[in-house]
């Protein structure tokens, strides 16, 4: 009993450095702008943000914004995801279908986010499909890379072991290749998934009346500089929460990796 509290509390401690260089930034900045080295009207000290994140909180907006921001990014992320796997899958086994579908999607990885916004809006309109889309297109090409990588990076003496042992078609995938790449695939997970993040904010920067991207749109439109670093802060906040979420289910599922942690030391 007494090492899993000692494991527990050094855990505790290794987590909590990572509130240090925030608060060092937070400390520095308060002092920086309190001193009239920076104008507070073009960067508003930290005590003012909390007033401004008050503010919201109190009226209900900060919490409408921030669900539908979150709703938006949810599904777009599902889509993209999803058909990145199914597509993914498809390209990492099959050669014939890498040589179809590959070329074209490394054509269209290329395409900048906001190049798609135009044409988004002429195809969909204004409404909410433009932004799912575009969140999905954000989400799509990093889980797609990393999990065709992930399949055809499957070490060969896996493969010819499970041959070994008669797994064939459907159940070497699923015995074989599918754990193999689930790696790979949680990192184009994450990844997807900070991009989904990007790709909400372009769309909502350009058509939207709620969400997150509109409070940076309508901080910038009333010159309120506090409204737009909330919005930040927020959006670097959702972000991370779901990052953890997705390292603490990948944790969860792939605990049966035998793999150096360089973090013990």
């Amino acid at each position: 009993m007494v090492p899993a509290r000692r494991f527990d509390r050094r855990a505790l401690i290794r987590r909590s450095e990572g509130l240090l260089l925030p608060s060092i930034l937070v400390i520095t900045w308060e002092a920086v702008v309190r001193a009239g080295l920076v104008s507070a009207h073009q960067l508003p000290p930290p005590t003012e943000l909390m007033t401004t994140l008050v503010e919201l909180a109190g009226n209900g907006m900060l919490v409408e914004h921030i669900a539908i921001s979150s709703l938006r990014v949810l599904i777009g992320f599902l889509i993209g995801a999803g058909l990145a796997i199914a597509v993914g899958a498809t390209v990492g086994l099959s050669r014939r279908a890498e040589a179809l579908l590959d070329p074209t999607f490394q054509a269209l990885r290329a395409i900048p986010s906001l190049a798609w916004v135009p044409l988004l809006l002429l195809w969909l309109g204004i409404d909410e499909a433009p932004k799912i889309v575009l969140i999905a297109i954000g989400a799509f090409f990093p889980v797609y890379l990393n999990f065709v990588a992930g399949i055809q990076n499957v070490d060969r003496k896996l493969v010819e072991v499970g041959g070994i042992y008669g797994l064939t078609g459907w159940r070497l995938i699923a015995r074989i290749f599918l754990p193999a790449a689930l790696p790979n695939l949680f990192t184009g997970l994450r990844t997807g998934l900070s991009l989904s993040w990007m790709f909400l904010v372009a769309a909502e920067l350009i058509a939207a009346s709620r969400g997150l991207g509109y409070l940076l749109t309508d901080g910038r439109e009333t010159g309120r500089a506090d409204l737009v670093i909330v919005a930040i802060i927020v959006l670097a906040l959702l972000g991370k929460t779901s990052d953890s979420l997705l390292r603490w289910l990948e944790d969860r599922l792939l605990d049966w990796r035998d793999v150096v942690d360089s973090r013990s030391s």
